[in-house]
């Protein structure tokens, strides 16, 4: 029962914690951190000693795995290259740094043993780096890298720890490091494509949405258990398995099971990651006390940590900012700026797997308190210095998250495409089967319906009239709650069976979960001018052809057509061939798409104010 009592009360924490964190729009992490650190010096409050066993096996492969299903295989390709140097050669260049930092501040302790220190503090976090980047907004390129760095540097810090403890009790040769190496890196790989194969012939199989979902909790200790018997690296495997699965899932998995496991991992996530920060918190009273019995006393323990602490702050934006050096001299398209560099450096910030593998220095080694006790204040001081400042390092080098707009048209775009892609398919089987011309528009108009609510979040819409896809969101949800309201009512009355029940109220809930939201306008969002946004433009000969503004015929008038018809425009669209201004496709009278058809004239752009994003109608693709 105390273990229960524990378990729940410990994710009763993170809930309040988070909800409230949520709503002050603080950092969770840094909270938990703290109310985790003053809790551990209430006098009530027993001792708590995380065993690495229960961190490395029970917290490290499903937070991997949930991070890694999250994780684009294309964005890792394309950025191999920054993500080998973090994860690999940035953690060996730390972890000999800190190491010698040690071994010359601590006489007793020895060289072996201080490079183990080394290996301990010398990956940043899984959680904490992306859980900070992401609360406040970097850009997406920087957010991915530090994702691939975290997923694969525990492996190369885990094994310079354990060769260093091997080399502390006798001689390694620089071949067995190699052959350590090899055998963490490639065989992690291999296990980890051989369990992606091994689930994804049993997920297709397997239909059924809860095995599909039962399936993907074993699937991190399925990877990682085998990796970890034959001494290959678990965090590999793991990584490697999880990354493979998400991105053949929309072939092998159910729409179903996909969404709920989605929703399960997510859940699953949200617990595990916040919960290891609390953890880190309530370990500090555990760890000064068994610091205080070193014969070097707190004030030179304290000088030791801070000096490892500055070490592992130092070397990395040294080490990213002469990388970005290095790549502008080569005129490397892949290199980050120096921009980006020094603000991927300072997003350094340890974890519970810190703390974990300082518990697997040996028990009889040299201080192993004060080497404990220094892996809690780089773990801290990472997570509070980098943690809050980190925001303020974006903001002072102009560097945010990726403007909403342009995600709205990014999404518009491929959303354009997917229903065209759509249509032509219900073209072809209404060309070979006898299917009702009823059944053709209807499916017809619901995908221009969902092409309009996508195109619609983009503009500037000043009239009071309410866009047509606002209008359908708006009766439809009443129309829900109303059928939601009269199944309940014939529920309570007995005259409708309870499978029966759930399943229409089933239908109900997806229903009214796929209906998009307008949300409200962020006003932090930049007002500068939307165009195309380089990594997303598509060519066609139209696009190229065509100018990137003409002079209005009817700037005054708006939409000229709109207004002869008594009609209100929902967005505005200039021809870029004689200067036309009409209205968009989410309006009524559709003048824009009209008039490019009757005149033959294939490129338009956003008309409305603070966007110049241009469109072909022939292609369909922007520019």
């Amino acid at each position: 029962m105390e273990f229960a009592e524990a378990a729940l009360a410990l994710v009763a924490v993170v809930v309040a914690v988070t909800a409230g964190c949520r709503r002050l729009n603080l950092s969770a992490p840094l909270v938990l951190t703290a109310i985790g650190a003053a809790a551990s010096f209430v006098p009530a409050m027993p001792d708590v000693h995380v065993e690495p066993h229960v961190v490395l096996l029970g917290f490290l492969p499903p937070l991997l795995y949930a991070a890694a299903i999250n994780t684009s295989l294309i964005d890792l390709g394309r950025e191999r290259r920054q993500i080998i140097g973090l994860s690999v050669f940035l953690v060996l260049a730390t972890a000999f740094a800190v190491g010698l930092v040690t071994w010359g501040l601590i006489a007793a302790v020895p060289f072996a043993i201080a490079l183990a220190l080394g290996g301990v503090v010398a990956p940043p976090d899984a959680v904490a780096a992306t859980a900070v980047a992401r609360r406040i907004g970097l850009p997406r390129r920087i957010v991915s890298i530090l994702e691939g760095e975290s997923l694969f540097n525990d492996a190369t810090a885990l094994v310079i720890v354990s060769l260093s403890i091997e080399a502390a009790t006798h001689e390694v040769t620089g071949l067995d490091v190699l052959v350590s190496f090899l055998r963490s890196a490639v065989g992690g790989v291999l296990i980890g494509f051989v369990t992606y194969k091994l689930i994804r012939l049993m997920r297709r199989r397997l239909t059924d949405t809860l095995a599909n979902v039962a399936i993907s909790f074993m699937a991190p200790w399925v990877a990682y258990i085998p990796a970890e018997l034959v001494h290959s690296s678990g965090v590999v495997a793991t990584v490697v398995a999880g990354v493979l699965l998400a991105h053949t899932a929309p072939t092998d998995q159910t729409a179903s099971s996909r969404v709920a496991e989605r929703m399960n991992w997510a859940t699953i996530q949200f617990i595990l990651e916040n919960l290891v920060f609390l953890l880190i918190g309530l370990q500090a009273r555990t760890i000064l006390d068994e610091m205080r019995d070193s014969p070097l006393g707190l004030g030179r323990s304290l000088l030791v940590a801070l000096a490892v602490l500055a070490t592992v702050m130092l070397v990395r934006p040294l080490w990213l900012l002469a990388w970005a050096w290095i790549g502008r001299i080569r005129r490397s398209q892949q290199s980050l700026s120096l921009r980006e560099s020094a603000v991927a450096s300072w997003a350094g910030m340890r974890g519970v797997v810190t703390l974990a593998a300082a518990s697997l220095l040996p028990l009889d080694a040299p201080e192993r308190g004060v080497l404990v006790f220094t892996a809690l204040v780089v773990t801290v001081g990472t997570l509070v210095l980098q943690g809050f400042t980190l925001g303020k390092v974006a903001r002072a080098l102009d560097l945010h998250g990726p403007d909403p707009r342009e995600d709205a048209l990014q999404y518009a775009q491929m959303l354009q495409m997917a229903v065209a892609a759509g249509n032509n398919r219900l073209d072809q089987i209404a060309a070979q089967e006898d299917v009702p011309e009823g059944v053709v528009a209807a499916l017809r108009a619901q995908g221009e319906r969902r092409t309009n609510m996508a195109w619609e979040r983009l503009g500037n819409n000043h009239t009071d009239e309410v866009t047509p896809a606002e209008q359908y969101r708006r009766l439809r949800e009443s129309m829900l709650e109303a059928e939601r309201t009269k199944v309940l009512k014939l529920r309570d009355k007995g005259v409708i069976d309870h499978e029966v029940m759930s399943q229409i109220l089933e239908s109900l809930d997806i229903e009214e979960s796929m209906i998009a939201r307008t949300s409200e306008r962020n006003e932090a969002v930049r007002d500068s001018l939307l165009l195309t946004p380089e990594s997303r433009q598509f060519d066609c000969e139209h696009l190229r052809a065509a100018p990137s503004y003409v002079e209005p015929l009817n700037h005054d008038e708006g939409c000229a057509d709109c207004t002869r018809e008594g009609l209100t425009p929902v967005h505005l669209r200039l021809c870029l061939t004689c200067g036309y201004v009409g209205c968009c496709d989410s309006s009524e009278g559709k003048h824009m798409s009209k008039h490019q058809a009757a005149a033959a004239h294939p490129v338009m752009r956003s008309f409305e104010p603070g966007e110049a994003w241009r469109w072909c109608a022939v292609d369909e693709v922007l520019g």
